[in-house]
């Protein structure tokens, strides 16, 4: 097969699921994981395509978003690794909000042998999680306080119900995930209603920690929601530029730099 061939069927493929996966490339073409990755910059460099760690999303303007499905396929072992380090700042007994995200709902899968914990989110992934734990007999699932509002595609739950509940309450933790992070526009998402709906997480939250991954930094989504001087703790992985974590360090209340496999 050509490379125009394959990469005429890589960008057919991330156009229809929103995701590709290097891995699962490297298998459909029996390739090396070089020539693929030598596939995906080239369909980078046309706009086609934007790379992300261990794959690819669907490019389009700020206001485009893949489905949890597909996000949740990418980095996972750095995800999990994020989760693990954000799970170990949550206190026994403690109201921690989870905001929807496929990173925060690893989060949440930590969350489930944590006494005593009420866990409040805007996420109908995260609800599901701990009623399916619930009903398997776990005896330590936080409660839990679901938002309500309107779904998006990424399975949040946003707009003026979410965010008249999200602020009449006072969270001990806010966990929050995001679409972009920079130095200039700050976190961002492509969502106007999820936008309005995490700056509710963030005024209800007497701490808040963003937990994202590398791919996340210079990406800016449609609409700003916080500045990084917000950010009382921001966890990555190793994989972020020197220039990026300096940015973050002089911001942010606290940086952590996790180490990960991926």
């Amino acid at each position: 097969m050509l490379a125009a061939q394959r990469r005429a069927l890589i960008l057919e493929e991330t156009r229809r699921t929103g995701a590709v996966r290097v891995a699962d490339l490297v298998t459909e073409f029996g390739v090396s994981d070089m020539t693929v990755r030598r596939d995906l910059e080239a369909l980078t460099r046309q706009g086609a395509v934007q790379k992300v760690h261990g794959g690819a999303v669907a490019a389009g303007a700020a206001g485009f978003e893949p489905g949890f499905a597909a996000k949740s396929e990418l980095a996972k072992g750095t995800k999990a690794a994020l989760a693990d380090a954000a799970a170990r700042l949550v206190e026994p007994g403690s109201v921690v909000a989870l905001s929807a995200g496929t990173t925060t709902y690893a989060v949440a899968s930590r969350l489930l042998e944590v006494p005593q914990l009420t866990i409040v989110t805007n996420s109908l992934r995260i609800a599901d999680l701990l009623r399916a734990a619930e009903s398997d007999g776990r005896e330590t699932v936080p409660s839990l306080l679901l938002t309500g509002g309107s779904p998006t595609r990424s399975a949040a739950l946003v707009g003026a119900l979410a965010e008249q509940t999200i602020r009449t309450l006072h969270v001990d933790l806010l966990i929050l995930g995001v679409h972009g992070v920079s130095e200039q526009a700050g976190l961002t998402t492509p969502n106007l209603a999820e936008a309005q709906t995490n700056r509710a997480l963030i005024a209800s939250a007497r701490r808040t920690v963003v937990v994202a991954d590398h791919t996340k930094w210079d990406v800016v989504g449609l609409s700003s929601f916080a500045t990084l001087t917000e950010v009382d703790c921001f966890l990555t992985d190793d994989a972020l530029p020197a220039a990026a974590r300096t940015a973050l360090a002089e911001t942010v209340g606290e940086l952590v730099v996790v180490p990960t496999a991926d």
